[in-house]
């Protein structure tokens, strides 16, 4: 039987005894204002959707309501109190309401909707309200308790402050005269740079002059075939970045753990195969070419989270976080399809999906930074053309996996493509060497021109180069030559000065942790 909400409804907060009594701040009759101009203007959704959220309201009718309204505002269809009505029944939540009947004085109540972005104003301060008192409770209580570290208990403190003051922040508009100064300042600094780079290097010569570096605020997607070398190039770009030009760079790796990552970026830096890397298999002077090279990547200031089927909410946490406590100027994911929109529903992966790459197109314009997005591509590429054919293999656009929201949203995509894999030879059809090549094809690019990079790509180190530099001959001697006998004499100048003998104890003897 549905029962009907009474006009004196005080619904009890959870915490409600923690406050001696006093009751949390709220204004039930403005929730209801909101809601029922949510249902009755067209685009009032559009005006209120950056203020508030589900746990904005404090009464939880009100909030399941406006929960089945984000779902509809998220897919696109039309708000209104029948299709109100129809979520919440296909959510479970049209019963514990109270029935139709609730949805329908919601919109009674309401004459207008020209007032609602001040109403929702008020619900979101109260609901803030309420966070800060949950907050300074929290932390109270813990620093009564003498089991928590005082050190930690002040980080927990204040990245929760922060995430609490950067909640339902809503920009106004600008006039332009002061943003014509900040771009003027920023083409000077530009100008006053021996690179000549308004953006961030990566250490990609040709790629760098195409885009200027990487942009601020930009979203990049990176996509390609499995075994192409999404995850190698983007490690390749990072140890540039972190270690040769100094820029903190995070990696949120949804596919490998940490310690994977770090074994690739070993191989990489100190030119030893990963199948020696696994194993261990190294000669006394593979060893110490492993202890002298592996010096690059400590201290770095790279940062790694292999959290799993990472939620677009829990990066937005921890990237805010990265960019306040470590000034993190550069992140990159890996890959955008095992991520997941937890918390709301769809009626299809192709949404979701879509979902996720607004929210990361959004998270680089708040943060300031760029963030670089890999990405699969569907099977379409393998099936299409004569396996001969050095173009027919090139991805597209179109190959996008899962949603062409990906190709809307970012401000470059890029493919890599490397015919060898495909034509299984060192040459092609017109005889040209392609023996490490590797194409990296811009094929969008929002502020600039696209064109196509030549690069090289030695899969024995999982590294990219530029393709100017040529092949490094220290691969081949480290490969061959040490694994045959002791004698250096086949080292190139690229390996360094002579080493000191072998060890495996490359770390020494110390009690401290290792740093991978």
């Amino acid at each position: 039987m549905e029962t009907k909400r009474s006009n004196n409804y005080t619904p009890r907060a959870k915490n409600d005894a923690d406050l001696g009594g006093r009751v949390p701040p709220r204004d039930l009759d403005v929730e209801q204002a909101v809601l029922g101009a949510l249902m009755l203007e067209k685009d009032a959704y559009s005006v209120v959707c950056d203020l508030l959220k589900p746990e904005s309201f404090y009464d939880p009718v009100n909030s399941m309501v406006y929960a089945a309204i984000q779902q509809l505002g998220a897919a696109q269809k039309p708000i209104d109190m029948l299709t109100v009505t129809e979520q919440l029944r296909l959510d479970g939540n049209l019963e514990k309401i109270g029935g139709p009947v609730v949805v329908s004085e919601l919109t009674s109540r309401v004459l207008s909707g020209a007032n609602v972005e001040y109403h929702a104003r008020i619900v979101a301060q109260k609901y803030l309200a309420r966070e800060l008192i949950s907050f300074s409770s929290d932390i109270s209580t813990k620093a009564f308790d003498e089991v928590h570290d005082v050190d930690d208990l002040l980080q927990e403190a204040e990245g929760r402050l922060f995430e609490i003051s950067q909640r339902n922040v809503k920009k106004d508009v600008t006039q332009i005269n002061p943003v014509i100064e900040q771009a003027i300042k920023q083409i000077q600094a530009a100008a006053n740079r021996a690179s000549g780079l308004s953006g961030l290097e990566s250490g990609f010569h040709e790629l760098d002059k195409l885009t200027s570096g990487w942009q601020s605020s930009d979203l990049i997607i990176i996509a390609a075939r499995p075994a192409m070398g999404k995850t190698a190039f983007v490690l390749s770009m990072a140890k540039n970045m972190a270690v040769n030009y100094e820029i903190p760079v995070a990696i949120f790796s949804l596919e490998m753990s940490n310690v994977q990552l770090v074994n690739r970026l070993i191989s990489n830096v100190c030119e030893l195969g990963g199948e020696k890397i696994k194993s261990g298999q190294l000669s006394p002077m593979e060893w110490d070419q492993l202890m002298s090279r592996v010096k690059e990547l400590q201290d770095a200031r790279l940062y790694i989270d292999d959290t799993p089927s990472l939620s677009i909410l829990e990066l937005r946490t921890k990237a805010r976080r990265l960019v306040r406590e470590h000034q993190v100027r550069f992140i990159i994911i890996d890959y955008l399809q095992l991520m997941n929109a937890t918390g709301m529903k769809f009626g299809s992966r192709e949404q979701e999906v879509s979902m996720i790459s607004r929210s990361l197109k959004q998270l680089a314009k708040e943060l300031d930074i760029p963030i670089v997005a890999l990405s699969q591509l569907n099977r379409s590429v393998e099936t299409r053309g004569k396996d001969g054919d050095r173009d027919s293999k090139r991805p597209q656009l179109s190959d996008l996996r899962e949603s062409g929201a990906i190709e809307q949203d970012a401000d470059i995509v890029c493919f890599i493509h490397r015919p060898e894999y495909y034509l299984r030879s060192d040459t092609d059809m017109e005889g040209r060497n392609i023996r490490g090549l590797a194409e990296f094809i811009v094929a969008k690019h929002r502020s600039g021109r696209v064109d196509d990079v030549k690069m090289r790509f030695r899969k024995e180190f999982a590294r990219f180069e530029n393709w100017e530099d040529g092949p490094m001959v220290s691969a081949v001697s480290v490969g061959s030559k040490m694994n045959a006998s002791g004698d250096d004499g086949g080292m190139s100048s690229s390996s360094g000065s002579a080493f000191s003998g072998g060890s495996a104890d490359f770390l020494g003897a110390t009690d401290e942790p290792t740093p991978f």
